[in-house]
């Protein structure tokens, strides 16, 4: 997973900045409102299956910022894997900071929908935090559960790559669920999830460059 990991220079990072923006642009000017609303609109009618319901939950609310933290720490605590919880735990809060910023800039508001499924167990997490703008916290997009999801799998994906080359892709399942349950959960339109997939890619490339996570190999990279 060698090129997960990348410098602002380099062309991935272009690639991925543009892509972001093209993708903040097309939600700024509602050119996909039509679709991501029948997305919505379609998951909104087919929920209340209480198994799924939960597990729904249960997915969504690993994401929140509190538990991935919580993560880092371990990771953190352990000496062999202090780098990976050192990278975890900075850009689980740049991410979450990042995401509160763009979504008071692009300000649209989450999916006008009332859940009617099974109940969960706890309130659904809505964890965005942008100082000097309170609107963040009820706008939609980008998707911070999507973006931190994303930076959890790249960042461990690149540390079991080593033993496990193959295996490590595994890893992008987290997103990949996560990114259902919140529209599943009528939190998120697809598009927001878009967007906080390419926000989290880009800062864990480059952050992960950073902090130099290669070095849990013993190893450089190119």
């Amino acid at each position: 997973m060698q090129n997960w990991i990348f410098d602002m220079r380099s062309r991935t990072f272009v690639l991925l900045t543009g892509a972001f923006f093209l993708v903040s642009g097309l939600v700024y000017f509602d050119v996909t409102a039509p679709l991501d609303y029948s997305a919505v609109l379609l998951a909104s009618e087919n929920v209340g299956n209480p198994g799924v319901d939960l597990f729904m939950q249960i997915i969504t609310e690993s994401g929140d910022t509190f538990y991935m933290l919580g993560f880092g720490i371990l990771m953190l605590i352990i000496k062999k894997t202090r780098r990976i919880g050192i990278t975890l735990m900075i850009l689980i809060v740049i991410s979450t900071l990042v995401t509160g910023y763009v979504k008071c800039g692009v300000d649209r508001d989450r999916p006008p929908f009332e859940y009617e499924g099974a109940s969960f167990p706890v309130t659904l997490s809505r964890d965005t935090f942008a100082l000097f703008c309170e609107g963040g916290f009820v706008a939609s997009y980008p998707s911070g559960h999507a973006a931190r999801t994303m930076i959890f799998a790249i960042i461990l994906g690149f540390a079991l790559s080593g033993r496990f080359p193959r295996g490590a892709y595994l890893m992008f399942l987290y997103p990949a669920l996560m990114s259902v349950s919140r529209i599943y959960v009528l939190q998120h339109y697809p598009m927001d999830i878009v967007g906080g997939v390419i926000l989290g890619v880009m800062l864990s490339g480059v952050l992960a460059k950073r902090t130099k996570l290669h070095r849990i190999f013993g190893r450089s990279v190119t």
